[in-house]
């Protein structure tokens, strides 16, 4: 069952006749799959791809390989260029990519500590971003990141009328 924002963004996005996608690296799909738990989700969501590995972010969502060098593949550049991927292989009136530190790894630095995650997302050319850092286990770090996309998708499409 998607949780109480899921719900309400997904009835926010069929009001307004808007369709979304999603490219997900440290989710791994979860969030695709939890908006598509929503009432109706077959009226607002096209789909998502799982770009868990860089190399994927690099031959699918065409996110150049500086950047992830430069920067990391768990980096707000990297999420920008992933989303503005995406718009080339799903049409789809919002595009939101994810990227993060859902568990301990090699990325995991002082400055971008585990449960570093990055939501970026493009509507008509215009864009909104949130770094955010969670608290807990992978499974609370997932939870939280599945909501934070909904409610920041709510926060920010009002503004972007």
């Amino acid at each position: 069952m998607p949780s109480e924002i899921i719900n309400e963004c997904g009835k926010f996005l069929i009001r307004e006749g808007l369709t979304i996608a999603f490219a997900e690296s440290a989710t791994a799909g979860r969030v695709c799959s939890d908006f598509a738990l929503a009432e109706d989700a077959g009226k607002f969501l096209k789909g998502g791809l799982v770009c868990y590995d860089a190399c994927i972010k690099q031959d699918l969502l065409l996110v150049p390989e500086e950047l992830i060098q430069r920067y990391t593949p768990e980096s707000e550049e990297v999420t920008e260029a992933a989303a503005t991927g995406l718009q080339k292989l799903i049409p789809a009136d919002i595009h939101v990519a994810v990227t993060g530190l859902i568990s301990p790894r090699a990325n995991a630095t002082l400055e971008k500590p585990v449960g570093t995650v990055f939501i970026h997302g493009v509507k008509d050319q215009k864009m909104f971003s949130e770094r955010c850092l969670f608290k807990g286990d992978k499974e609370a770090i997932l939870i939280q990141t599945v909501e934070r996309v909904a409610g920041l998708i709510l926060e920010r499409l009002f503004f972007l009328y």
